[in-house]
């Protein structure tokens, strides 16, 4: 996929993937990619708010894709809207170079003790 972390706390992970090699055969962005990278971010943003000795479960994900990308990169921004001590919910924007809109999605994990 390609992804690259480029911040992480708790709070706000920033990560980012390639539009090449991640595309349907019409050549846009796969919908399922933009769903990998959302709840790559979400899930790491969950882990770090679980803390050490837990784990990050994603139970349901949501995206809605308002636009096609075809080249470059794709930012996502997965901002924590929820931090509980068994739940995490984080709200992930997903955009195109040019900062247009590509896919907002919603990431909610179960946190679990490790082990």
């Amino acid at each position: 996929m390609g992804i690259e972390l480029l911040e992480a706390t708790p709070e706000k992970v920033v990560g980012r993937m390639p539009v090449e090699g991640n595309t349907q055969p019409y050549g846009l962005l796969h919908g399922g990619a933009s769903c990998v990278l959302a709840e790559s971010v979400g899930s790491m943003g969950a882990a770090l708010h679980a803390g050490p000795g837990r784990i990050a479960v994603g139970i349901e994900i949501n995206a809605t894709h308002h636009r096609s990308a075809t080249s470059g990169h794709v930012t996502a921004v997965a901002t924590r809207v929820h931090g509980g001590r068994s739940l995490a919910t984080y709200d992930i924007e997903i955009s195109d170079d040019e900062g247009r809109r590509v896919c907002t999605a919603r990431l909610t994990c179960m946190l679990r003790d490790a082990g």
